[in-house]
């Protein structure tokens, strides 16, 4: 039985006892904060967004195995960056999954921005992920879209208050999916004054009957380069005071350390072996799981990603190699009909294939497939493409077919949906 308790950062008394660690495996971000400047390779900045390194979910675990051996004291492995988990859900549900299968006993939580969470909160559930911050600044679109320059959801960018409504509409439903999984949830929201700072105890009152069980409230700390490195950092004593209205709704959390995206160590104390041990693991060429080396494709010649899952009667299979990518085999699909069990089947099929690229795919299939190990990727474009962003994690730019998601009884195409 796992001990929530020792969650530094949800738990007060715990921080100065024990440890946890970020595994900076998310560097692609889904929105554009106007307090966010997201720098690599700045060791001498303790902030979220920053990082020396980026990993691989293998160079991930490996890091890790090490780090226990000289952190006893390592108690949670969580993923908050330097990008969004869920801006990199390939990269950040396979490392949980790994981390989970070493660690049985161990804490595993994400730190997100709740845009892309929705879909994976049932397999962090079946994962253990007891808990979740998702940072929110008001409930108020026409307060957010002072704050985010633009969000890119679903393959599609909004700028504005459209981009505002998009956000706090995914959070929200995030939110309460997090509360129905029974998911330890905490809400970080960051005090920028003249902007969000009235907006606070209002946030908090909302979250609280909701049932988010702590209240981060971060002061702003103006970063050279955004589009708020001239406005003031709130004070000491104004902080004091917004903590206490936020009291009157929910715990408020007052031993926050500001985590960069590879911290670990102690809350305020980072290891500096623990960060030679990250950068020697992100030298380190560690091949994928043996027992998923493989990325399916729905595709109708080989080349793009250009066929709808419930459309495909066969799938091409591709393994990277030092030579680059190789198709593997070409495998043949259940046939239409039978419901659900047609994903089950389907699932075994491809039970050595990490993800599947598709042009479009129903929410049941997605869930179906996440459950036995299968990441959906939808896209269009070059088959390499979508390889590269899986197996080296560059962003995805290829373009999609604004239709291609809608499935069910008005499935495009044929219109026979996933069945």
């Amino acid at each position: 039985m796992k001990d929530l308790s020792q969650h530094p950062c949800f738990n007060k008394e715990a921080h100065h006892k024990f440890a946890r660690v970020h595994l900076p495996v998310a560097p692609q971000c889904n929105i554009k904060c106007n307090y966010c400047n997201r720098k690599y390779d700045c060791v001498n900045e303790s902030r979220p967004g920053v990082t020396s390194n980026v990993l691989t979910p293998e160079q991930a675990l490996h890091y890790t195995k090490n780090l226990v051996k000289i952190m006893p004291e390592l108690r949670v492995v969580g993923i908050a960056g330097p990008g969004d988990p869920f801006a990199n859900p390939v990269q950040t549900m396979e490392t949980l999954r790994l981390i989970r299968k070493e660690f049985p006993e161990m804490l595993l939580c994400v730190s997100t921005n709740g845009l892309n969470l929705a879909p994976y909160v049932a397999e962090l559930k079946e994962l253990d992920v007891t808990h979740v911050t998702v940072t929110m600044n008001s409930l108020k679109p026409e307060v957010l879209e002072k704050i985010y320059a633009w969000v890119r959801y679903d393959k599609r960018g909004y700028f504005g208050a459209e981009a505002a409504t998009v956000l706090l509409d995914k959070q929200l439903e995030a939110i309460d999916l997090l509360q129905e999984a029974g998911v330890t949830t905490k809400v970080n929201s960051i005090v920028i004054p003249g902007i969000n700072d009235k907006e606070i105890p209002l946030l908090a009152e909302y979250m609280g009957k909701k049932g988010v069980k702590l209240m981060n409230t971060i002061p702003l700390f103006p970063v050279e380069g955004t589009p708020y490195e001239n406005l003031t950092e709130p004070s000491s004593e104004f902080m004091k005071e917004l903590r206490a209205e936020v009291e009157e709704f929910l715990p408020p959390m007052s031993h926050c350390s500001r985590c960069r995206a590879d911290a670990a160590g102690l809350l305020g104390k980072d290891s500096a072996e623990a960060a030679q041990l990250l950068s020697e693991a992100a030298k380190m060429t560690i091949a994928p799981g043996e027992d998923r080396p493989y990325v399916a494709v729905a595709s109708h010649e080989g080349i793009l990603v250009n066929q709808h899952l419930g459309e495909a009667d066969r799938v091409h299979v591709f393994k990277e190699t030092p030579n680059g990518y190789k198709l593997v085999n070409v495998r043949v699909t259940p046939p239409h009909g039978g419901g659900d069990q047609r994903w089950v089947d389907f699932a075994e099929v491809i039970s050595d294939c990490r993800a599947i690229l598709v042009g479009g795919a129903g929410k049941k299939p997605m869930e179906i497939l996440a459950k036995n190990g299968v990441q959906t990727i939808q896209m269009t474009g070059m088959i390499d493409q979508g390889l590269d962003s899986i197996y080296k994690g560059i962003e995805l730019r290829a373009v999609c077919k604004t239709e291609m998601t809608k499935c069910g009884s008005g499935c495009s195409g044929k219109a026979t949906g996933c069945g």
